[in-house]
């Protein structure tokens, strides 16, 4: 069965599970997680996620995490690639370090936020790394000390979650505490990395019932959310992917596009492709990624490429400032 295409937009919450391969400890001691929590940091302070939860064990890793200027893809290839290669120097070790795909489930705010904060939170708890809530409180390795104001991550949007439960922070820390210490009793939540709200709600005999009864839900194992939430994802997409289709049969390879961009902007194409850095050709530039990335569905490295520059600067410019008007290249 084919892989599911990753479903992404903005401003979108993702809960994201990443895993070593053959079971490889990629965050088993001190070394390695700083790494990791430093590359995280680095993607925050470039507006490219909002962290609010977050968890490491040895073997893997739990963020909760919004999008922002960048996909998640591209974030998360940042984040893995730079990792991999620094765990791999630092361990004398060669090949792939993580398993498959990493996992992320795109999740609806009301009431997943919170829930799934705390689920993240008590990773550590669940899994015997630390023996009581208190000793939860100032575990280095999840984002839980940093809401108690144990640990310092200025990088980690606490105020968020504090938000919830109200505007004195003493109090918001004491009743987010609480919050977390009910959750203890729940275990492990296998219905929290998707499906839909019904089977979150009720569990498999809530589904059995509604199937019985000919009520119709909306679900998705790449979504967790209400069975509204879950249609208005897809809705979304699809129309993303007719967008896609419609300028590929307009515009069916970069050649094309570039050969519009550069007629519409008056640049010659092999400038545009020359790295040259004149004002009138770095907006040319731009657009192309823009347009390639966002629009066509290219991957920052066929654009990188074609246009001969790295793809970290292809993957900047898609994402910077407003969407040209597509219209006036094809």
């Amino acid at each position: 069965m084919p892989r599911q295409p990753r479903l992404d937009a903005p401003g979108t919450l993702h809960h994201v599970i990443g895993r070593g391969i053959s079971g490889v400890k990629i965050l088993g001691n001190k070394k390695d997680r700083e790494d990791f929590l430093e590359r995280v940091a680095d993607l925050v302070s470039n507006d490219a996620l909002r962290v609010y939860a977050w968890a490491m064990m040895s073997t893997h890793f739990h963020l909760l995490a919004r999008t922002g200027k960048r996909s998640l893809s591209d974030s998360m290839r940042k984040l893995l690639t730079g990792f991999a290669v620094n765990f791999n120097r630092r361990h004398r070790r060669y090949g792939h370090l993580f398993q498959n795909r990493y996992k992320s489930i795109l999740c609806e705010d009301d009431p997943y936020l919170l829930e799934l904060t705390r689920y993240i939170h008590l990773n550590p708890l669940r899994s015997g790394v630390v023996k009581s809530l208190k000793e939860l409180r100032g575990y280095r390795w999840c984002g839980h000390s940093a809401i108690m104001r144990k640990v310092e991550r200025t990088w980690q949007d606490t105020e968020t979650v504090l938000a919830y439960f109200g505007k004195r922070e003493k109090r918001a820390v004491e009743k987010y505490e609480d919050f977390v210490r009910k959750g203890i009793a729940s275990g492990r939540r296998p219905e929290l990395v998707g499906g839909g709200l019904i089977r979150s709600l009720g569990g498999w005999s809530q589904v059995l019932s509604l199937r019985r009864t000919g009520s119709k839900v909306f679900s998705d194992e790449r979504i967790l959310g209400s069975s509204e939430f879950v249609q208005d994802v897809i809705s979304e997409a699809e129309e993303q992917a007719k967008e896609t289709l419609r300028l590929s049969s307009k515009l069916p390879d970069l050649a094309s596009l570039a050969k519009q961009i550069c007629l519409g902007e008056e640049v010659d194409e092999l400038v545009l492709r020359s790295g040259l850095r004149k004002r009138k050709v770095v907006k040319a530039r731009k657009i192309f990624c823009q347009i390639a990335v966002k629009k066509m569905g290219y991957s920052g490295a066929d654009v990188a490429r074609f246009i001969g520059i790295n793809t970290s600067a292809v993957n900047r410019l898609a994402v910077s400032g407003e969407l040209p008007d597509i219209e006036k290249y094809i």
